[in-house]
Parts: C-alpha cells; sequence; structure tokens
C-alpha cells in the first residue's frame, strides 16, 4: 500500500501562485506515475498533471505554461508549482499515483488539498 498526503492548498488572488506538495509513504518502490488531479464543484475530476519513473510529463491543456510537475528521485516527494493562477483552477486537487505508467486510472489517492483562485 501506498500513502500520500497533500499540502499547500489554499486561498490566492487570479495572477498569483501557490505550490501543492505531495508526501508519499509505505511501498513506494511500487510507484511508477505520480501526479495531481482536480475537481471542481459539479464537474468530473480530471487529470492536471502527471510524470512518471521514464521522466515523461503530460499537462492538460489548460494548464500548460503555468503549472509544472517535479518529484524527487526517491519518489518520496511529488510537487505542483501554480503560477498565473485563474479562477476557473479553483477545485479540489487530488495527489494520485499508480504502478504503472499512466495514472489513468490511479491506484493510490491523497485526501485532497483545496485550492481557491478569487478574481
Amino acid at each position: 500500500q501506498v500513502q500520500l498526503v497533500e499540502s499547500g492548498g489554499g486561498l490566492v488572488q487570479a495572477g498569483g501562485s501557490l505550490r501543492l506538495s505531495c508526501a508519499a509513504s509505505g511501498s513506494i518502490f511500487s510507484i511508477n506515475a505520480m501526479g495531481w488531479y482536480r475537481q471542481a464543484p459539479g464537474k468530473e475530476r480530471e487529470l492536471v498533471a502527471a510524470i512518471n519513473s521514464a521522466e515523461r510529463t503530460y499537462y492538460t491543456d489548460s494548464v500548460k505554461g503555468r503549472f509544472t510537475i517535479s518529484r524527487d528521485n526517491a519518489k518520496t516527494t511529488l510537487a505542483l508549482q501554480m503560477n498565473s493562477l485563474k479562477p476557473e483552477d479553483t477545485a479540489m486537487y487530488y495527489c494520485a499515483a499508480s504502478s504503472t505508467p499512466s495514472l489513468r486510472p490511479a491506484r493510490y489517492w491523497g485526501q485532497g488539498t483545496q485550492v481557491t483562485v478569487s478574481s
């Protein structure tokens, strides 16, 4: 089993920045892909960014050029640097991990951290 704990959410004005972190513990040797999903009220959960053991990254179109995903080599810490935030980025952000190169679907989930961007 893998445990994921997020931190770093909060309230920020449009144009501001936040950095989300995710601490992984447990059977981290089994992790391949890690990333961030988000879910806004009334909307489906969407994959925002991901990175796998081959260091391949994925970003959904709406965050390209604004968000950057990174993780340490030990796979114990995942980060999401979010710049130029927009009100439409407001959502609950979930850290996710998988034993495969893809996060679709994710096997492990954190509890989530709220990001609110005011206009």
